[in-house]
């Protein structure tokens, strides 16, 4: 029988690519903590209606895209294909917004069946915000000062934040309105999918790739146009708190996200690194979200950074941290090679990074593993040094050597880490 592959769309994460992963995931952990907000985890399935209600049946994801299955009890169950919903839906199933303004955060798999392409597979990874409960101009801010930050931390350059507003839900009919009646002429012309979207879902028609469907889209009623007083006041004061904050932005009249509940702000940021597929953050307001799940009018904000984009325009910057040992300990012979496992995990317990030599071959071979694992120092114990309680200690860089008692080698923690900081440096 052949090996089993991996299934179209997913990918293994291995090892040399898990560092960039981490460091994503901690630059982010770091600074949403310093801004209060607190992390959350969903599960990463639901009930179909969730997605159906939230997100909209006329969008692609819900239309075409969600991994739905029955489970025995013959429930609608879907894999999520983004975050915002579950954390919705948990915010009201644990009665959240009675505990006044929620800021929170995840990260995980989403799920979508759709084309794989680079930097977008049928199982995805984001990180998600949330901020829950206002409906300030502020936080609109804050949640894209933040998203900002996390990628200028991440080295990322060539950065552009496309913005725009769609204000309320009578801002949306009134611009549905004029956008159909100016698209129904053109009907003919439009690619397939925008002429399904036309009665469904117009506004996902700005979203088209089609070349032929942007050309008459270039010429359309603009969405910022059809907004009330109240949301051309909200969408200004937006821009000027960017502005106040040094973060640059570019409006984009057709910006619309693709999905239903967004109101007020929609933003993307891109990268110019990425090519066609640059966007990698997406988010906006979505104040009617909440009660329509079945919670308290609640206004919200939030976003979603895509984590394989992520990856892959830090892999253009910079290398993989590779992790090097303090110390490769090398042994051979029984006696040794059991003593040497407990100094090895006694030295990891002080704070030191351990490669422990599990070959058993001999002692030659085992120095040039060290030599090519970048340790500062080996550490070596043959049957001699076992009974005698003793390890012989080589710094690689001089040769330099020395036969030191193993209870007095780990007596010398803040001299080793600090001859090895020295070293390394």
């Amino acid at each position: 029988m052949g090996a089993i592959q991996a299934l179209r769309g997913t990918k293994d994460i291995l090892p040399e690519e898990v560092s960039y992963w981490q460091l994503i995931e901690q630059t982010a952990k770091e600074i949403l903590t310093r801004a209060v907000y607190q992390e959350i985890r969903p599960p990463i399935f639901e009930q179909t209606d969730l997605f159906a209600r939230g997100i909209g049946e006329a969008t692609d994801i819900v239309g075409k895209e969600m991994y739905t299955f029955k489970d025995r009890s013959d429930r609608s169950i879907t894999l999520r294909p983004e975050g915002t919903a579950g954390v919705v839906r948990s915010f009201i199933s644990n009665n959240l917004y009675a505990q006044g303004i929620q800021r929170l955060w995840y990260t995980g798999a989403m799920f979508r069946y759709e084309r794989p392409q680079a930097g977008r597979q049928r199982q995805f990874h984001q990180i998600g915000l949330e901020l829950l409960g206002s409906g300030s101009p502020r936080a609109d801010v804050e949640a894209i000062a933040l998203a900002t930050e996390i990628l200028q931390t991440l080295g990322l350059k060539n950065l552009q934040l496309d913005i725009n507003s769609v204000g309320r839900g009578e801002d949306r009919q009134r611009y549905r309105e004029a956008l159909v009646k100016y698209l129904e002429p053109y009907k003919s012309e439009l690619d397939k999918d925008s002429r399904d979207r036309l009665t469904r879902n117009p506004l996902r028609i700005l979203d088209s790739k089609d070349k032929k469907t942007q050309e008459i889209a270039q010429n359309a009623p603009k969405i910022i146009d059809s907004l009330s007083d109240e949301s051309k006041k909200h969408f200004d004061t937006v821009l000027q708190l960017l502005t106040d904050l040094g973060i640059s932005y570019q409006i984009d009249r057709c910006l619309v996200r693709g999905l239903d509940y967004y109101t007020h702000t929609a933003f993307e940021i891109k990268s110019a690194d990425l090519g066609a597929q640059a966007t990698v953050c997406g988010g906006g307001r979505y104040d009617g979200l909440v009660a329509e799940l079945g919670g308290p009018d609640t206004q919200a904000v939030g976003w979603a950074i895509g984590m394989e984009r992520l990856v892959l325009l830090l892999q253009q910057l910079q290398s993989s941290p590779v992790i090097q040992p303090d110390f490769y300990l090398i042994s051979r012979g029984k006696k040794a090679e059991a003593r040497g496992l407990v100094l090895a995990q006694k030295l990891r317990s002080a704070g030191f990074i351990v490669e422990l030599d599990l070959s058993g071959s001999a002692f030659g071979k085992q120095f040039k593993r060290g030599d090519r694992s970048g340790a500062v120092a080996c550490l070596v114990l043959g049957d001699a040094e076992a009974e005698n309680q003793t390890v012989n200690l080589k710094w690689l860089a001089s040769g330099e050597q020395q036969a030191i008692g193993q209870h007095d080698l780990l007596g010398m923690t803040e001299e080793l880490k600090s001859k090895i900081c020295q070293l390394r440096n």
